[in-house]
């Protein structure tokens, strides 16, 4: 499997294990739907569930002949491209409104949500996801 990013010299990780910065291979051994993330310094955090089928030469009963008979090797590769899209920068006015109301939040004791989409920028949850987002929901002491 070769992972490729626009720009190149993103990390990747495939499963949850770093496998390299892009553009970067790596074999791999079952098909299944596999969790790729992304990270490069300027640029949104991107975690992709990609699934890989079976080739047609993996059924059986041709699993068999094409393992014990075919004379040649065969080599499934796959590569998968990713456009990485640049961070948002926000304005210190937003981010300063954005603390106060955390702030004032905390001290009426309210519990905030740690990330929510803007409106005019929504992300589609199963292709871009924020780190923070995956971290569990805050619980109360009170």
């Amino acid at each position: 499997m070769t992972i490729r990013t626009n720009p190149p010299g993103a990390v990747a990780f495939v499963d949850d294990q770093r496998i390299g910065v892009t553009p970067v291979s790596t074999p791999f051994t079952y098909y299944a739907t596999r969790k790729i993330q992304l990270f490069k310094d300027g640029f949104e955090p991107l975690t992709v569930k990609q699934r890989f089928s079976v080739p047609w030469y993996e059924y059986p009963p041709l699993d068999f002949i094409v393992e014990n008979l075919w004379s040649r090797e065969i080599r499934d590769e796959r590569v998968v491209d990713f456009e990485m899209v640049p961070q948002q920068i926000v304005p210190n006015d937003e981010l300063l409104g954005r603390a106060e109301m955390l702030r004032g939040n905390a001290q009426a004791g309210h519990v905030t949500p740690l990330w929510t989409p803007r409106p005019d920028q929504p992300f589609p949850a199963t292709q871009l996801q924020s780190p923070i987002n995956q971290l569990p929901p805050p619980t109360s002491t009170r």
